[in-house]
């Protein structure tokens, strides 16, 4: 709202109550059991909860938020009616609630509830009867063993009824029983008194919790007190109704309840929006650490449910919460307080944060909650919070949990759990009553900063006068002012305490996000193309932001950019372009302009290290300077125009107010246009933007996020509206999967990178998006769920499927041999594809030590590898005899249409590779399968050979193992090897010179992912043939595990680089006859293999490949000099047939080391030094190495040691100065063309920078 405080008579928005609530018994329907309030029938009736009803309110309506007589019943009295005799206690309890707006807004309710006597002869025969009644039915079910007469306890006919339906001779059975002396819970109308609950409710647009509770409690002083208040109670109502405004921004207010002055003060421009709850008592309810755990879940948007007995500590914490998330705003049910009756919504698929009361004596286990995989559990009373797994730390969590501390314990305020702190009970014990005028005087006084040290001297020596004369009444006095002047001591250092621990959390998010304006995308040219365009488009460079990010934040932050609260605040930024930003956005961007002109530029100032917030003082001190100087001062409560005999005062009960009183006040009050100022008046400001939380037009003509939840309707209890709010959880949680699996197949696909031209972190987004999906899919299996069937409602299902189906043969020996359904690829090659309940079965045999939250996660990301997830899940739910077991109608997986939508959605996940279960579960072990493919003209030669095989991936190595003579495939069970990368393969030396073969490839087959890797060799093994290579190393390359058939074809994703293929070195071979390959090609190839290395190390480092691929690989950096060194090679006339490089390097290092020992280096170019002689020590050093590996083996191995070493830029002028080049190369060669050999080493030594590593396959044996 824009304005201030000077026309309190406007509309409701503009004063600072909207309406006065009175909530108790309804003398004339009578008693009417709660149903919904899940008691047993067991208990004694006096115990028992039965419906409240509004008994009045006023205004009867305001223009913007028309009154909901059933939500605020409930919200008042969210157990109903409670009965009490006068041998319990009759303390008066305090506890607030909110209560939102279809329109975003929200209103607070302040409810003060005391005990009553009844004087309705009715409602006491009515309890009286049921008391009777529950002492005969329990004396004979405990004198006999039979239990079922309980079920003659009668339910759900009124009391009324109940009594007149009783027989005469029932009755007087009935009042001939034994009186229930001395049983707790009884009530005889002879003896006892009888109480009932009554409950007065004030409701604000802000929230003003320590004003409203005082003046409720002053109320209820009023009524309880044997004198008669000055004014007639609907005075002070009707005053704080149409009398007293809002105050205004950064200013204070003072108005008067019954028994004294009352001051409230509201933020100005700049300053954090209002907060009235004590956020040091949440703190130590709970404890710091468990504060900031919470509010990390609810950053993250968990489930979040609230436990206590207490109602107002629900409010408290939660409260707390919410105001410590500014600049962010909670986007989904917030509910700090639901009754039984609506206790349905702890079903609900969405994030929420709901609060229920604990009963007396119940635990944990006896919450019914239908699935607890995303589940914050806090438990207030036991100080005690359960989060769900995997949560994240909150950045610098350990300095923020001691910057905290520090401020709690500098305002003595206990800062561990388990401290006791004060009693929510209402203080009318303590609330002043202001016996004298000119008492009252001095208070207003005080509180304006009026009275100097001397009056404060002389009121301290009066009071102590008035105590030593023994005076009753002055001593009463002087502890009421006394008491008075600490409970503003107390509310001070409250609101100071609240204001700077909120400005810390304020601090620590301005510095993660003070820079996030420049991710911010504006693509649209207007706000209709926008709003229209926004699911397709990208508000935020998530991938940048992220880049920038400290490692140890990246795994909150992640997970937090892809939260609704955050979209919401980009998108907010987004229209401010068009239109008005949010009033807490524009404060939050305020802030960081005033912030970053102080900011240091030099590079130390911009290290990540923490700072402590600098406006603690500054915050306080506003707060300070409002309570102990009021600025103005609301009219006094004033006689009413009632009739005589109207108003009456009767001790201990709350009058029947005079509703025509109250509603001809409201329409023709005058006096309500003044506003009387204090004495030190300041000159008028224009007004400001508020931020407090009123409405505001330009607010609510620009909301444009899809609310798919009436928060109205979410408080009604009737069949009708919880059909209809399951209906929309429906169609929220397809909405969902739609827009999640859109966002996997743009992230995956990399559509946002290429749009934006930024760098992204692809793996660590991917694994928060997967999560988001392991979320959504618990949540949709635990909506409508019959019976709570474990923390994971998936894996429970799959258990159930599983037992359903029956007992599964044996596994061969591993669950992931027996395979019965398979796929046959184009070449003859078999890919075999586990069922569902053989994955089931594999997780289950995965660890022992994972819960079923894991478990279930863990199958997803198996699932969603294999691209199987929606078959499984389409398989699932085909057994429709088990859905209807488990699940209630309205749940989500019996909504045929909604669940084939779903299914396909997340079907078109199968267009892109996941290697998400490979990479997570890094610990598993995994059956494997390989097969060495031979020539097939060749085949036979694989008879005479015994191969053996070594497996590397990115996780390590299988070892050695061996393969059988005349066997070309052999299964083998190891540590997860993660993505495989390089394969070597062999024979024995002692195999003599006929063990020889032509492989053509090996594949190998993850019998879990169902994943497939194609090793290409196309090249001999064995003695005198080809290189003579006993050994090769094979570079891999992934091959897709094969969809379903429906889904059309093979993914688009480009395969990585694999090992030279045959042809290509057919093509090579071919280079030392006539035939000439091209040098612009060549030098291209070059040039684009040393690109490729480049751009992986530039790359973050979770979005690297594989660095063997990009060296070894077809295409890689070794297979380009290759064919550098092979251009212009003359015939085999120097080196017989075959033309390798490496038989040209040996005989150059042989010539350079014969030329050094003869001491002829005159006749050449070349200069003896440290080049010169690791180039020697190299080659020797390789050819030295026990493995044989084949003179293409030793190049690849000298150019990947070359590179790794930094030396090869080195070696090759060496070579090209070399007396023998001249004589093996031609003329045109590009080994002789210096210019080409110069750029050859300045496009290697651009790879100087950074550090190769080398996986051991490539070095084993080769000690440099």
């Amino acid at each position: 709202m824009n304005g201030s405080a000077a026309v309190t008579g406007g509309p409701a928005s503009c004063r600072f109550a909207h309406y006065f609530v009175v909530c108790g018994v309804d003398t004339e329907t009578g008693l009417e059991p709660d149903d919904g309030a899940g008691e047993s029938f067991e208990q004694s009736p006096i115990r028992r909860s039965f419906k409240s009803k509004v008994l009045v309110h006023h205004p009867e309506n305001t223009d913007r938020h028309p009154f909901n007589r059933d939500a605020i019943n409930m919200l008042c009295m969210p157990r109903g009616l409670s009965f009490c005799t006068q041998a319990e206690r009759l303390d008066p309890r305090f506890h607030s609630f909110t209560i939102a707006f279809d329109d975003g807004t929200r209103s607070y309710g302040f409810v003060h509830t005391f005990y009553e006597e009844v004087t309705s002869p009715q409602i006491i025969t009515a309890m009286q009867t049921l008391c009777q009644m529950h002492h005969v039915e329990h004396h004979s079910s405990s004198s006999s063993s039979s239990s079922s007469s309980s079920a003659s306890s009668p339910s759900t006919c009124s009391m009324d009824s109940l009594a007149s339906s009783l027989e005469e001779s029932d009755a007087e059975s009935l009042a001939g029983a034994p009186g229930c002396l001395g049983c707790v819970g009884s009530f005889d109308p002879a003896r006892d008194t009888l109480y009932v609950s009554k409950a007065l409710c004030l409701i604000t647009a802000l929230p003003f919790m320590q004003a409203s509770r005082r003046f409720l409690a002053q109320l209820h002083q009023a009524v309880t007190s044997q004198t008669a208040p000055p004014l007639p109670l609907e005075s002070y109502i009707h005053n704080i109704l149409y009398e007293v405004p809002l105050p205004p921004p950064g200013r204070s207010l003072r108005f008067h309840g019954v028994q004294g002055p009352i001051v409230c003060q509201r933020p100005g421009p700049g300053e954090l929006p209002l907060a009235d709850y004590p956020l040091g008592e949440a703190f130590s309810l709970l404890g710091v650490e468990n504060m900031v755990k919470l509010l990390t879940c609810v950053l993250l948007e968990t489930q979040v449910l609230l436990c206590s007995h207490d109602y107002q500590r629900l409010m408290t914490v939660a409260e707390g919460i919410m105001t410590l998330l500014f600049p962010f705003q909670w986007q989904h049910i917030y509910l700090p307080i639901i009754s039984a009756p609506l206790h349905h919504l702890l079903h609900a698929p969405v994030p929420f944060l709901l609060g229920i009361q604990r009963k007396d004596g119940a635990q944990r286990s006896s919450l019914h909650l239908p699935h607890e995989a995303n589940l914050c559990f806090v438990d207030i009373d036991k100080h005690c919070i359960e989060c769900p797994e995997d949560i994240p730390q909150f950045p610098d969590q350990t300095e923020l949990i001691q910057e905290v501390t520090e401020i709690l314990l500098r305002y003595e305020h206990p800062a561990q759990e388990g401290l006791t702190t004060k009693p929510t009970a209402s203080p009318d014990s303590s609330s002043p009553h202001m016996s004298s005028l000119v008492l009252e005087d001095l208070m207003e006084d005080r509180q304006n900063g009026n009275l100097g040290g001397e009056e404060l001297e002389v009121l301290e020596r009066l009071q102590a006068l008035a105590r030593r004369c023994g005076g009753e009444k002055a001593s009463e006095g002087g502890k009421t002012l006394g008491l008075t002047f600490e409970e503003e001591e107390e509310e001070l250092k409250a609101a100071k305490l609240n204001v700077q621990l909120r400005e810390v959390f304020a601090a620590r998010f301005a510095a993660m996000f003070g820079r996030y304006e420049e991710f911010v995308i504006h693509g649209a040219l207007d706000l209709e193309s926008w709003l229209n365009n926004r699911e397709g488009t990208f508000s935020f460079d998530k991938g940048s932001f992220l880049a920038l990010q400290p490692a140890a934040h990246l795994n909150f932050l992640s997970r937090f950019l892809e939260t609704s609260m955050f979209s919401s605040f980009v998108d907010g930024k987004v229209i401010s372009c068009w239109a008005d930003r949010e009033p807490l956005q524009q404060l939050f961007d305020s802030r960081l302009q005033r912030v970053r002109p102080h900011e240091a530029k030099d590079e130390e100032s911009l290290s990540r290290l923490y700072r402590k917030c600098g406006m603690l003082l500054k915050s306080a001190h506003a707060v300070e300077r409002r309570l102990l100087k009021v600025d103005h001062m609301a009219i006094h409560p004033h006689l009413l125009d009632m009739r005589i005999g109207q108003g009456r005062h009767h001790p201990g009960y709350f009058p029947k107010l005079q509703a025509d009183v109250l509603e001809q006040a409201q329409n023709t009050n005058k006096r309500s246009s003044r506003v009387i100022v204090s004495r030190k008046s300041e000159p008028r400001k224009p007004p400001a933007a508020d931020h407090s939380g009123v409405d505001n037009e330009q607010r609510q003509k620009h909301i444009f996020l899809k609310r798919n939840l009436h928060q109205s309707r979410l408080l009604d209890p009737s069949p009708q509206a919880v059909t209809h709010t399951h209906r929309e959880f429906v169609y929220g949680l397809l909405s969902e999967c739609r827009l999640k699996t859109k966002r996997m197949l743009m992230e995956r696909m990399g559509k946002e990178n290429v749009e934006l031209g930024h760098a992204s972190i692809s793996g660590l987004q991917e694994n928060t998006l997967i999560y988001g999906l392991c979320d959504l899919l618990e949540r949709t299996w635990g909506h409508g769920l019959q019976m709570k069937q474990g923390k994971s409602a998936l894996w429970s299902h799959l258990v159930h499927h599983q037992a359903a189906q029956g007992k599964m043969e044996a596994p061969a020996e591993s669950p992931g041999y027996t395979c019965t359904d398979q796929r046959t690829l184009h070449d003859g090659t078999v890919l075999l594809r586990s069922s569902l309940l053989q994955d089931i079965r594999f997780v289950q045999t995965m660890s022992d030590g994972l819960s079923e939250v894991a478990q279930a996660r863990a199958w997803i990301h198996l699932a969603l590898e294999k691209k199987m997830l929606s078959q499984h899940l389409k398989e699932l739910l085909t057994h429709q005899e088990l859905l209807r077991q488990l699940y209630k109608p309205h749940a989500f997986l019996l909504c045929e249409e909604e669940r084939e939508q779903f299914l396909f959605h997340l079907l078109s996940l199968n267009t892109v590779d996941y290697l998400c279960f490979t990479r997570v579960f890094t610990s598993v072990c995994i059956p494997y399968r390989v097969v060495i493919i031979p020539m097939k003209k060749l085949s036979i030669a694989m008879a005479t050979v015994s191969p053996w095989v070594c497996v590397s991936g990115e996780l390590g190595d299988s070892g050695v193992i061996q393969i059988p003579k005349n066997t070309q495939e052999i299964f083998f069970q190891c540590k997860n090897l993660g993505r495989l990368s390089t394969l070597q393969l062999g024979v024995q030396e002692t195999s003599g010179l006929l063990a020889k073969c032509l492989v053509d490839g090996v594949m190998v087959y993850n019998e879990i992912t169902g994943h497939t890797y194609r090793f290409p060799c196309g090249r001999w093994l064995g003695k005198g043939v080809g290189d003579g290579s006993l050994e090769r190393v094979l570079v891999g390359q992934l091959v897709s595990p094969g969809a379903e058939e429906d889904a059309g074809r093979w993914t688009g994703t480009p395969p990585e680089l694999a090992s030279p293929s045959q042809s290509v070195r057919a093509v090579l071979g071919s280079l030392g006859t006539r035939s000439r390959m091209d040098s612009l090609e060549v030098q291209e190839d070059m040039r684009e293999a040393a690109n490729n290395l480049v751009k992986h190390f530039h790359k973050p480092e979770q979005e690297r490949g594989n660095l063997t691929v990009l060296l070894c690989g077809e295409g890689g950096l070794v297979l380009a000099l290759e064919k550098f060194l092979l251009h212009g090679f003359k015939s085999g006339r120097l080196f017989q047939r075959n033309v390798f490089v490496w038989d040209f390097i040996e005989k150059a290092v042989v010539s350079m080391e014969t030329a050094d020992q003869m001491g002829d280096l005159h006749g050449s170019t070349l200069t003896k030094g440290p080049p010169c002689d690791s180039l020697c020590h190299y080659i020797n050093a390789i050819n030295g190495s026990p493995r044989n590996i084949g003179k293409e083996g030793k190049f690849q191995l000298f150019v990947c040691l070359g590179i790794r070493d930094r030396l090869l830029s080195l070696w090759l002028p060496l070579l090209a100065d070399c007396s023998l080049t001249a004589r093996t190369y031609e003329d045109g060669a590009l080994l002789r063309d210096r210019a080409a050999v110069l750029s050859l080493c300045r496009i290697l030594q651009t790879l100087h920078e950074f550090s190769i590593t080398l996986e051991a396959a490539l070095v084993k044996g080769v000690d440099l």
